[in-house]
């Protein structure tokens, strides 16, 4: 994916950043010039990001770590800072999801989603802090409609999205003094990723969803690294604490519609 935006030389870590929307991320700051870092939790999928992104060109490290595990975090962070120097660019987007009712799960797995996408953000954002360049750092959180939109077995991707955008909002106050911007993005149906293989896993469910976007169509990863390039590039200066919908229309309505037409078709999940 080529960008019309030049972001050589710019230092940008990327959390989940091995596979699915965030890859695509990584990826699109890449080929735009970019000096990339990479965190997941799994160390072979680490190595086989970076490896794709030097690929590409980019001069790119990685490490493994849980965001669970706000230490961990860190110290990737801290090795992230001593390569790289002062961070421009930390996108959070480590994220886990499943359909599941409010009673049809158990309270660790409700845990877990709120643990992986909120407090796994918090533990992202707090841990880059002291390696933000300051001024002119850029956070990035990615949610999810599910932060605004009530979907019946979602109770817990609603409840940890609709922290994200929140948290969004607090850090963009508290760390404007620092010259710090702080947005989210959020992306509607995107082919090719775990998230809508789960949320819509049939071919009747996939048709549900592309006739709930208004566009027509379901987006792709490009569409996200795009959005994220603007929210950090010199265009954007003056936007902070701002969420961007890039979803082709779907939170207009068509999400809501969407989950309840595979209520209907898959019926209610069994327990987790």
């Amino acid at each position: 994916m080529a960008s019309t935006i030049n972001a050589k030389g710019s230092s940008v870590f990327v959390a989940g950043g091995t596979s699915g929307i965030n890859l695509g991320i990584a990826e699109g700051f890449a080929q735009a010039g970019a000096r990339v870092a990479v965190m997941s939790r799994d160390q072979a999928k680490v190595d086989h990001a970076v490896e794709k992104l030097r690929s590409l060109g980019c001069d790119a490290i990685g490490g493994a770590a849980d965001v669970r595990d706000y230490e961990a975090t860190t110290k990737v962070l801290e090795m992230v800072h001593a390569e790289f120097g002062d961070l421009d660019v930390v996108v959070s987007g480590a994220a886990g999801n499943f359909l599941a009712s409010a009673v049809g799960m158990s309270p660790k797995a409700f845990r877990a989603v709120v643990e992986i996408d909120l407090i796994g953000t918090y533990h992202v954002l707090r841990a880059a802090y002291p390696t933000l360049r300051k001024p002119g750092a850029v956070v990035i959180n990615i949610s999810a409609s599910q932060a605004t939109m009530p979907m019946t077995f979602q109770s817990h991707a609603c409840a940890a999205k609709a922290g994200i955008e929140m948290l969004t909002r607090v850090l963009a106050l508290e760390w404007a003094h620092d010259g710090i911007r702080v947005n989210a993005v959020v992306p509607g149906p995107i082919a090719e990723t775990e998230g809508m293989r789960r949320l819509a896993p049939t071919d009747e469910a996939r048709e549900v969803v592309t006739r709930s976007v208004p566009l027509g169509r379901w987006g792709g990863v490009t569409d996200i690294a795009r959005a994220c390039i603007f929210l950090s590039s010199p265009q954007a200066t003056y936007i902070t604490g701002a969420v961007l919908l890039v979803d082709g229309g779907w939170s207009l309505g068509g999400a809501h519609v969407a989950a309840s037409a595979i209520e209907a078709l898959l019926g209610a999940p069994g327990s987790t």
